[in-house]
């Protein structure tokens, strides 16, 4: 009986054990930062993402991508764009390595498209509009802003 009573308690201690959790992941919320003069209809890293105007640099507005919590060398993921020409639309697609990101900012992933084509992924707490995001926000070329008068 003691016997019995004593593999119970095992049984109902192992039972009330939280179940252990996957915190490998996490869902990002997705900002697109455009470095063109040309307005993005849509953009996605992984399936999330949304769109943004000539020289533009987003928020997170997007929910969501899952993302490793600890980067690793090689993290690549697939980004599709549009960038339309007139009426037509222009879809571009490449496979874009993340950038090494630290384990504890747990920040969203943010979109960067460059005239040229090139492409960068940062994960970063900060909007692409700070001066504290890895990747400094665009400059319209064009833009007098900071101009003396």
């Amino acid at each position: 009986m003691k016997a019995l009573c004593a593999f119970s308690l095992v049984l109902l201690t192992g039972c009330s054990a939280p179940p252990a959790m996957d915190d490998s992941t996490y869902g990002a919320s997705v900002g697109i930062v455009n470095h063109t003069g040309n307005f993005i209809y849509s953009a996605s890293a992984n399936g999330g993402g949304g769109h943004m105007e000539a020289w533009g640099a987003g928020g997170p507005n997007v929910c969501c991508v899952m993302i490793p919590r600890k980067w690793y060398p090689g993290m690549k993921v697939p980004v599709r764009w549009d960038m339309p020409e007139g009426s037509k639309h222009i879809y571009k697609e490449k496979i874009v390595e993340v950038e090494q990101y630290d384990d504890d900012d747990g920040g969203s992933l943010y979109i960067h498209i460059f005239p040229n084509g090139e492409v960068r992924l940062v994960v970063s707490r900060y909007a692409g509009w700070s001066s504290k995001h890895p990747i400094p926000a665009p400059v319209n070329p064009d833009s007098k802003a900071g101009q003396s008068q």
